[in-house]
């Protein structure tokens, strides 16, 4: 097949993040300027952004790697707009960073472009180059503030699991080549055809496992306290939510497309995982002190809730995943800013032990009450984004009679609710006399503080008029 203009203009937000890239690297080899850099990474951000209006008007197109359809465009848009996010909130955090700051926004940028590959993959080549290039600059993210030890530690344990993950992977992808002669997504649908070999099965159980450790699905999930506790604030917001968006939306296409993947030996096992991931994510967060910890079980249940729209994986599995993953996006950009602008500027450990935040409203209210609004959305409280997501889980999986499943919901999030209240709790009391860590005066005056307050007002209008929001996802990832 021969790359036209076409293909080439389908690629424009890739085209334009690798500049925005090569520009940054360059600028750092000429004159590292920190406020300059920051700038350019965050025009080009919005540049590609931007240029996904052309992709969707170009969806349908195919090349032998990729496919540029509507979940393309959808993924990528809350790829970038997280990206967007962190990189706006990465400023305020790297001003009292000591060592060399600029090389995050390179690491973000290329992680960003890899999470578009990754979500475009149609072939098992393609997924892997993009699932490495997103993995890859996530090493030096989250280890970015070397000189704490708790950041070294979470970039090595991330390295070496995500090492072993990769190996599973690829495992897996030889035995299903070893099965149908095929590596792309359509010939691998065609050549194992609605009945699936004892090798094929375990090539995609294989792919699971490696996904289910960059999802933090139980019991693959081990890693995911220490790296949320130890990386910087940036970085694992990053990590919770452009990360997470680009890994589970190959999952569901990998789901939809290839028939092995829904065998009913695999269905039982995804939903199994999805009963196990969100009791053990829950029942987890229940015992901990610190919220970055929390927030990272937190993840690890809201992955169990999406795996049951795969699972069930009926005509109405896309708008609910769409739904949930754009609640889920807002409100952890929303949770986990808040934590990064209290630890802005860079002063060594971030803000993240619950003592922290005793009193926080009596500090900064404002900035309490988005924290407030992110952890009732995550609880899914009604009047909020979050309740939309769980609402549609709930509503599928009672239509579908997946009694289990529901209860496993319903549960969780009995759960959820308690430790969510336990944080929101603190907020309000009044503060003791220990050390405490607080935002800056100007917070709400600069960008990332702006930022978190937009999410904030989101979460909350999508809660109160969902309409426009369940329209747009309709529209783009159904195609209706």
């Amino acid at each position: 097949m021969t790359l036209t203009t076409t293909h080439l203009m389908a690629l424009t937000p890739v085209i334009l993040l690798f500049a925005t890239a090569v520009t940054v690297m360059l600028g750092i080899a000429w004159r590292r300027q920190h406020a300059v850099i920051a700038t350019v990474s965050v025009l080009g951000l919005n540049l590609a952004l931007l240029s996904m209006a052309l992709v969707w008007q170009m969806r349908g197109i195919e090349s032998p790697l990729l496919v540029f359809d509507g979940l393309t465009v959808f993924a990528s848009i809350l790829i970038l707009v997280a990206t967007l996010a962190c990189a706006t909130l990465a400023h305020a955090f790297l001003e009292g960073y000591p060592g060399p700051r600029e090389e995050f926004y390179l690491l973000m940028l290329c992680a960003a472009a890899g999470g578009i590959v990754l979500v475009a993959s149609r072939h098992l080549a393609s997924l892997f180059f993009g699932l490495e290039l997103l993995s890859m600059p996530l090493y030096g993210m989250l280890a970015y503030t070397f000189r704490d030890r708790l950041s070294l530690e979470a970039g090595i344990k991330y390295l070496l699991l995500s090492a072993g993950a990769t190996a599973f992977l690829l495992f897996g992808m030889a035995l299903l080549y070893a099965e149908s002669g095929r590596l792309d997504l359509a010939g691998l649908s065609l050549a194992l055809g609605d009945s699936s070999g004892a090798w094929a099965l375990a090539g995609a159980g294989l792919i699971i496992v490696g996904l289910g450790f960059k999802l933090s699905l139980a019991p693959f999930h081990l890693w995911t306290p220490d790296v949320y506790e130890g990386a910087p604030g940036p970085a694992v917001t990053f990590l919770a939510s452009a990360s997470k968006v680009a890994v589970f939306v190959v999952l569901w296409r990998l789901v939809m497309v290839a028939p092995v993947f829904d065998a009913a030996i695999l269905h039982n096992v995804l939903a199994g995982l999805a009963m196990v991931t969100i009791l053990v994510g829950n029942l987890l967060a229940l015992v901990q002190t610190n919220l970055k910890r929390l927030l990272g079980y937190s993840s690890v249940a809201h992955f169990g809730y999406l795996l049951v729209a795969l699972v069930i994986n009926d005509g109405l599995s896309s708008e609910t995943a769409g739904v949930y993953l754009l609640t889920y996006l807002i409100t952890t950009l929303g949770a986990f800013g808040v934590v990064t602008l209290l630890s802005s500027p860079y002063s060594g450990q971030d803000a993240s032990a619950l003592h922290h935040y005793r009193g926080l409203f009596w500090r900064r209210p404002y900035l309490a009450a988005v924290l407030t609004v992110s952890l009732l959305s995550l609880a899914g409280i009604p009047f909020t984004a979050g309740f939309i997501g769980k609402f549609y889980i709930i509503a599928q999986g009672v239509e579908a009679s997946r009694w289990w499943l529901v209860g496993a919901i319903i549960l969780g999030s009995a759960i959820g609710l308690y430790y969510y209240l336990r944080v929101m709790v603190a907020l309000y009391l009044v503060e003791p006399g220990m050390r405490r860590r607080d935002a800056t005066n100007d917070w709400g005056l600069r960008a990332g503080g702006l930022v978190v307050l937009g999410l904030a007002l989101l979460v909350i209008v999508l809660g109160i008029y969902p309409s426009p929001m369940i329209e747009w996802v309709k529209l783009v990832v159904s195609g209706s």
